[in-house]
C-alpha cells in the first residue's frame, strides 16, 4: 500500500524517515534526524512527515520489525495537500 512512511536506521546508525512512492527510490522524500539515540518520537516523526508534506493516516500506527542488522518502522501516510491535474493522492 503507497504512500508509506518507513523508518529505519541507516549506514551510519542515525534514524532516517522515507516515504515510498511509485517512483525510484532515488526520488523518495526523506528527513534524516541526524542521531542513534533516543528513538525520534511519535510527535519527532510527525513533524518529520509535516515536512515532506506527508501526514499519517487517521488512526493508523507505526509497525515495528527487525530486518538485520536494522530496525524498522512503517505507517501509511497521506500527502497534506491534495495533488491536483488528475495525479493521485
Amino acid at each position: 500500500m503507497l504512500p508509506q512512511a518507513r523508518m529505519a536506521t541507516g549506514v551510519y546508525g542515525t534514524w532516517e524517515l522515507y516515504v515510498l512512492l511509485d517512483a525510484p527510490s532515488l526520488e523518495w522524500p526523506e528527513y534524516e534526524f541526524r542521531r542513534v539515540v533516543p528513538v525520534p518520537t511519535p510527535e519527532e516523526r510527525a513533524g518529520a512527515l509535516a515536512s515532506l508534506g506527508y501526514a499519517v493516516v487517521d488512526g493508523a500506527e507505526w509497525e515495528w520489525r527487525e530486518m538485520y542488522p536494522h530496525l524498522v518502522a512503517s505507517i501509511p501516510v497521506r500527502p497534506m495537500t491534495p495533488v491536483m491535474g488528475g495525479g493521485r493522492a
